[in-house]
């Protein structure tokens, strides 16, 4: 308590430090993320391009701060061998104190711009993560032709191992810029000193880089390989996990095991082998920079001894050339690597996104057509001989469904995806959902699967997924049940919801489904990991919450089914394709 006094904001700052103000935080809200292109005309190169250059208002100040960074290092020997020529070597205190005075300003202003370049740089990559990840949950999870569907294992390593490979491609255009500025830097100081130092460098440094790119060509196709094999290893472990149950079911738990056995090890060998790669190209890279440097040191030791190089001059080509040296190195351990595997990322990026683009009418093709704001729904689904069986819900209605699992399974998957097929017909006022735009569908009907999924957060976080939410989650609240613990709704779920047992997870889902107090909503089996005591109550309260809405409720509970205004019953022939 003593310590939250002092330091109410949090800052761990002391009795001296927190008046002054804190510049340069994070801001309360993440930026807007326009979705990146990604269409026919678009390749990974081009892709990378506008990746890279996407956030230039942080990046282009990040870079001129680092070139200040990295010349005023490079700048230090120069202005020693200056300060040892004038001041030294002649014994005038006034140049020495001068000399002194440049230097700690130079300290300062290299110090300073390296703190708020890094900064910068770190907030750009940030913005290009939020940015990436924004375009992959729209064209992935959400695409415009509205075939939604769970991520698989490949989505989940795309989404954090290419992004975040991905995303360090803008301080390419940061760190290693002002690092060829600093050799530049190095190169004129050189040519003031000698000519010839000068020009060793001009012609050496590029052809040195050079070098280095072709010894990095190998590593770059290796690593997109390597990125290849593991997210399929990635996606095959997510997809054993989250099936499971059915594996078990169906005694293929040892035929999964060696499956992920063999990819595993497949991975592990490209891993080893893309180990093995970086770490010769690392020491090629180390012997082409290393010669290039001991050359340059070389020929300005020669010039000293030759007399043609004052003692200050000799300090200033060798601490010169000590700062060439780490510039080249970062190049090539660094800058190369990123790009290698910024450009593996970015094809496996775009690729995904092309891969969930989908045929299907978008809110552009779709034929405008005229929808009550409380549409009826019809749900036409096949049986095995016969016109079918039909699900009519009336604006207003409460209707329950009876159904074997694989049938409802195919109504839900089709209220969910009308483009989806699968023989199961959706109708809003006698139009086709599949004739409507999504967004026109969507904001009718609202399908609440029994896969429960939370987010990570507070209850108020899940149960409020949109403005209009918030006032009704009180309602919702106590309609799903949930009042016995939701008493404090700013408590954290957990990740997951790991935090709630699996009916308290299964009760929030709903709560937040009836907060969405959509016109039309869809409900399947929403109550089957509750207890009987608190299934009759949810069934008393739910008629009450959605008044005035239409509901669809697929279940096979007794107490749930008692409180629709009817109850359809579906053959549990209709399974069968």
């Amino acid at each position: 308590m003593r310590n939250a006094a002092r330091d109410p904001a949090g800052l761990g700052r002391g009795p001296l430090t927190r008046r002054l103000p804190v510049l340069l935080l994070d801001p309360a809200e993440p930026p807007a993320a326009r979705p990146f292109p990604s269409g026919p005309g678009i390749t990974s190169g081009r892709f990378l391009l506008r990746v890279i250059f996407s956030v230039r208002r942080v990046s282009v100040p990040a870079m001129l701060l680092s070139i200040v960074w990295q010349v005023g290092e490079s700048a230090v020997p120069v202005v020693m061998g200056l300060a040892i020529d004038r001041a030294l070597a002649t014994g005038d205190a006034g140049q020495l104190v001068l000399w002194i005075g440049v230097l700690v300003a130079l300290y300062t202003a290299l110090t300073s711009a390296a703190r708020i370049s890094l900064r910068l740089t770190a907030y750009a990559v940030q913005v290009v993560q939020h940015r990436l990840r924004a375009t992959l949950s729209t064209g992935v999870l959400h695409p415009v032709g509205g075939a939604a569907r769970a991520p698989d294992g490949r989505v989940v390593s795309v989404m954090t191992n290419d992004v975040a490979r991905l995303s360090n491609a803008v301080i390419l255009t940061i760190i290693p810029v002002s690092r060829i500025t600093a050799i530049v830097f190095i190169a004129a100081s050189l040519l003031a000193t000698h000519w010839l130092l000068g020009l060793v460098v001009l012609l050496g440094a590029p052809a040195a880089v050079w070098t280095m790119g072709l010894l990095s060509e190998r590593l770059s196709r290796d690593t997109r390989e390597y990125q290849e094999l593991l997210a399929a290893t990635v996606g095959q472990a997510t997809d054993l996990v989250a099936g499971y149950r059915v594996i078990k079911g169906m005694r293929a738990e040892a035929e999964a095991g060696d499956r992920y056995r063999r990819a595993s090890q497949e991975t592990l060998a490209s891993a080893r082998r893309n180990a093995g790669l970086l770490g010769r190209f690392l020491v090629g890279s180390g012997v082409v920079s290393g010669t290039f440097v001991a050359g340059v040191l070389g020929l300005a030791g020669w010039f000293a001894v030759d007399g043609r190089l004052s003692i200050g001059g000799l300090i200033t080509a060798v601490g010169l050339t000590q700062a060439l040296l780490p510039q080249i190195q970062a190049i090539a351990s660094t800058s190369i690597p990123n790009l290698a595997g910024a450009r593996a990322a970015s094809a496996r990026v775009l690729d995904l996104l092309r891969d969930s683009a989908t045929p299907t009418a978008g809110p552009d093709d779709a034929t405008p057509r005229e929808v009550a704001a409380l549409p009826e729904l019809d749900v036409v689904v096949p049986t095995v001989s016969g016109p079918g069986a039909r699900i009519r819900v009336g604006p207003g209605e409460f209707v329950g469904v009876r159904a074997d699992d694989p049938t409802a399974a195919r109504v839900v998957e089709a209220l969910l995806d009308p483009h989806a097929g699968g023989g199961v017909e959706t109708r809003l006022d006698g139009i086709a959902a599949r004739e409507l735009s999504p967004a026109d569908y969507r904001s009718r009907v609202t399908v609440a699967p029994h896969r429960t999924t939370l987010f990570s957060g507070t209850l108020r976080d899940n149960l409020a997924v949109t403005a209009a939410a918030t006032e009704r989650i009180d309602a919702a609240v106590r309609a799903a049940a949930c009042d016995d613990f939701a008493t404090d709704l700013d408590a954290p779920v957990g990740e997951g919801g790991n935090r709630l047992s699996g009916g308290q997870r299964q009760r929030v889902a709903l709560a937040r489904a009836l907060a969405s107090d959509a016109p039309v909503l869809v409900l399947h089996d929403p109550t089957t990991a509750v207890d009987s005591v608190t299934e009759h109550t949810i069934a008393g309260r739910l008629r009450g919450v959605r008044a005035g809405r239409s509901t669809l409720l697929i279940a096979s509970a007794p107490a749930l089914l008692a409180a629709c205004d009817r109850v359809v019953e579906l053959p549990d022939s209709m399974g069968a394709r």
